[in-house]
């Protein structure tokens, strides 16, 4: 198993970023709140976790271990596969996530794009017992991923930034997406920040 990459960002991508190492160019999935924090020509350091299948092998990349551990462990949960435990990382931190789990939070849940109410009545059921108790403090009334998702403005103009757009651009797709990520809060969910990166990029596109 590949622990994790060291090295050089050489390249970054809506959902990928290419770390050298050894003079090989290591291709990691990740997710945007992961990649904000990357950019290109700059050392780095990211936790991966391998996931092999019979025609393809394939690293995820993470900020630090405690997102890999938590990776992995949301796919011992029945139906939850790479992509959708990654969707989970995305919109909650780890310790959101126990959390969520420890206390029976189903609107957390549901809150990531692909999660339902039934699926997430079955996961609370199937992770409550392997994610364990949240390592961090939580103050009174904090919002269960606030963390990961009070910035969503920030983590997409950081992602925008370090894919090579301008100031100028980035702040003009961030606006453009706005009413997609108000309308997703308005609705007590998350702002789903995958999804607004993929938006912004179709509007930065068009735009060129």
């Amino acid at each position: 198993m590949i622990a994790f990459v060291t090295g050089p960002v050489a390249a970054l991508a809506p959902a990928t970023a290419v770390i050298e190492v050894g003079g090989i160019g290591m291709a990691v999935q990740c997710a945007p709140n992961t990649l904000a924090a990357l950019r290109v020509g700059q050392e780095a350091r990211l936790a991966t976790s391998l996931v092999v299948r019979e025609d393809s092998l394939t690293l995820y990349g993470f900020a630090d271990d405690d997102e890999r551990q938590v990776f992995e462990l949301l796919q011992t949960a029945s139906g939850v596969g790479p992509r959708l435990a990654q969707a989970m990382l995305a919109t909650h931190t780890p310790d959101a996530l126990r959390l969520a789990v420890a206390t029976g939070d189903e609107k957390a849940l549901t809150a990531v794009s692909g999660i339902g109410k039934k699926g997430a009545q079955k996961l609370l059921l199937e992770l409550k017992d392997r994610l364990g108790e949240p390592i961090g403090t939580h103050a009174p009334g904090q919002g269960i991923g606030t963390a990961v998702s009070a910035s969503w403005r920030d983590q997409l103009q950081a992602a925008l930034i370090g894919l090579g757009y301008a100031t100028r651009e980035a702040d003009e797709a961030v606006a453009a997406v706005a009413p997609q990520a108000e309308e997703a809060l308005a609705a007590g969910g998350q702002a789903p920040v995958p999804q607004l990166l993929r938006a912004a990029l179709q509007t930065l596109n068009r735009a060129r």
